[in-house]
């Protein structure tokens, strides 16, 4: 039987506790059930739907930071309660942790880092094949180097460094857009389909190399203003992706593959964008067998400034009405060896997986299959049903 997760305020909350502006999506249960978005707050969990229903509609709010400290409408319950309730074992009757998210749309950024992107380079090469993987390892560095830190995308320096890997037969689609002017971004996840911290996260059962990816997740709205940041597992299927990068919705979305949260932190006096550029985001996965990764993926190592891969994603060319939540990317890829030498990390059933930073809390989750995991039933149609329900009364 699988080990349960349980949360409580000593592994959730910031170093700083509640001192920040934290909102976060809970299910309120009772005769009209359904999400709210909520404040946590030293004295308690507020419900702010009197400010808006939606998370997506607070987001559109001017001095959102502000606006939610002065609401504080109706207490629910205390935040030690509601984390007690937002394990892997809940109690229906009692509300309980949602993602942080509800009408936006989920992007997230590929190949950011210099280290994953290479890692892509050899999933490639390697044809998704763990066992190829070490070997290229070792060849590609030898000619490209792990160093490409200081390569700005897009530049005349990027471009010579281009031709030259062209010319040794090593250019990827990967370092494409690692290097080049234009990012990777891509649609993780549909509308809803997120889950939050203390929920199961899925891992197609079809794959037998596999990775959690360590992310801060910006909060978007509409016209493009970064309100706040939380944290992402953007859950990986690296023999799928390897075997071809047109493999990688299944690769990247499936039942419980896009995990955010706890809660989002607002950008005010405490918290900022360069906090974000600085920010340490540490792995801890724990297996039923004893096993322990740790690993760390630092901003300031970020090839793209956050800001130029929000103005990448949202401009004249495209546009967000209700929003987006935006992975940054990883600096973090599993080398180390789990069974077999030479086969490298991938997952085991009922691994803990815990992605935390200093002033966003920590996320935690647990791996099953994602057939395993409860089919995803509230999707957009359900959502508006429910606002309905309880705006008529």
């Amino acid at each position: 039987m699988a080990r349960p997760l349980i949360l409580t305020p000593e592994n959730t909350l910031p170093e700083d506790g509640l001192a920040g502006t934290l909102i976060a999506r809970i299910w309120l249960p009772g005769d009209l059930a359904g999400p709210v978005p909520v404040l946590l707050h030293e004295d308690g969990v507020f419900d702010l739907s009197p400010l808006s229903p939606t998370l997506a509609g607070l987001c559109e709010l001017e001095n959102l930071a502000m606006r939610v400290h002065d609401c504080r409408a109706r207490r629910l319950c205390s935040v030690a309660e509601l984390l007690a309730n937002s394990g892997t074992e809940r109690n229906t009757a009692l509300p309980s942790l949602l993602a942080p998210a509800d009408l936006q749309v989920i992007k997230a950024a590929g190949v950011t880092f210099a280290a994953s992107m290479l890692e892509r380079v050899i999933e490639e090469r390697a044809g998704g094949d763990p066992q190829r993987a070490e070997e290229i390892r070792g060849q590609v560095r030898a000619v490209i180097g792990d160093n490409l830190r200081s390569v700005v995308p897009g530049s005349e320096n990027a471009m010579r460094l281009k031709a030259l890997l062209q010319e040794q037969g090593l250019w990827s689609q990967y370092l494409e857009v690692g290097i080049g002017p234009d990012a990777e971004v891509f649609t993780k996840a549909p509308v809803l389909a997120a889950v939050g911290s203390g929920m199961d996260i899925g891992i197609h059962p079809g794959s037998a190399w596999n990775n959690p990816e360590p992310e801060v997740v910006l909060v978007v709205n509409s016209r493009g203003q970064v309100l706040g940041a939380t944290l992402g597992n953007d859950v990986n299927l690296r023999d799928f992706e390897g075997r071809s990068a047109l493999l990688l919705s299944k690769a990247k979305d499936n039942n419980g593959s896009c995990a955010i949260g706890p809660f989002i932190r607002l950008f005010d006096q405490s918290f900022s964008i360069d906090d974000v550029r600085n920010a340490e985001v540490d792995l801890r996965v724990e297996g039923d067998e004893g096993f322990v990764l740790k690993g760390r993926s630092s901003m300031n190592q970020i090839s793209r400034d956050p800001l130029d891969i929000v103005g990448q994603t949202l401009n004249a060319n495209h546009q967000y009405p209700d929003g987006f939540l935006l992975y940054l990317g990883t600096l973090f890829a599993p080398t180390e060896d789990r069974d077999q030498p030479g086969n490298g990390f991938t997952h085991k059933l009922g691994d803990h997986v815990s992605i935390s930073s200093r002033q966003l809390g920590a996320l935690h989750n647990r791996v099953q299959h994602s057939s395993a995991l409860a089919p995803w039933t509230f999707g957009l149609l359900a959502f508006i049903d429910n606002l309905a329900r309880r705006q008529r009364v």
